[in-house]
């Protein structure tokens, strides 16, 4: 399948779209193809990230970023797979079991980074929405990051009255994952050093940044009015 292309019967969905989510369990896939031969093996390198939030839009401790340095959140109702490749470029998916999720939760924020930017024209990045129970395809957002941006959010399933829903958002940040974190009450600590560059990625278990060297419970990722707890 070519790069970009919409799964035959699948709704595509423009930014600013909402559709309801007829399912118990939605699974998120991100979707790109590696950048033509010559570049940087690995380049580039997309991530998908889930926040739980609660009314006020911001997260209700650290344990509700489930990203690739923490895949599983503690209730196990939201989980990354593992990142792997297939006939149709590479995938990393999120599963969320949203009929079991607490009550307190009132959305569930999915959101792509990539470091080394996401070459968007080349790499055809898009994010799949998928029937947990069985695979089928729901819906694709077609993402369109601008060259400078390192982190979007692709959309939100929303808690309704009548079940969950899905907006399509498309918000980017200049600032990767971090800058993206902070709106939803998720503090960053100074950036260690650059690490030297990665060899390819194992399509496997999800594989930790080495741009993060200490673990969400840390201080580089806590909610902003806990920072000072970790530091003490």
């Amino acid at each position: 399948m070519a790069a970009g292309r919409i799964p035959h019967m699948t709704h595509a969905l423009e930014m600013g779209a909402t559709i309801h989510l007829p399912v118990a369990g939605l699974r998120a896939v991100l979707r790109w193809t590696p950048t033509a031969a010559g570049a940087r093996r690995g380049v580039p390198d997309l991530d998908l990230s889930a926040l739980l939030l609660d009314m006020a839009q911001q997260v209700r401790t650290e344990g509700d970023f489930v990203f690739y340095n923490q895949p599983r959140h503690p209730t196990g109702m939201v989980r990354r797979l593992p990142k792997r490749r297939d006939g149709e470029g590479l995938r990393d998916a999120i599963e969320a079991d949203l009929a079991r999720l607490d009550a307190s939760v009132s959305r569930l924020v999915l959101a792509a980074s990539a470091d080394g930017g996401f070459r968007a024209a080349e790499s055809g990045p898009r994010l799949v929405l998928e029937n947990a129970a069985g695979g089928a395809p729901l819906a694709v957002l077609p993402l369109t990051p601008e060259p400078e941006e390192t982190a979007v959010v692709c959309g939100a399933a929303v808690r309704t009255a009548s079940g969950w829903e899905f907006h399509a958002v498309g918000r980017g940040y200049r600032g990767g994952l971090i800058a993206l974190a902070a709106d939803f009450g998720i503090g960053a600590a100074s950036r260690p050093a650059e690490p030297d560059p990665r060899s390819q990625p194992s399509y496997g278990y999800p594989q930790p940044d080495p741009a993060f060297t200490l673990p969400p419970q840390g201080p580089q990722f806590l909610p902003t009015g806990q920072r000072h707890r970790a530091r003490g």
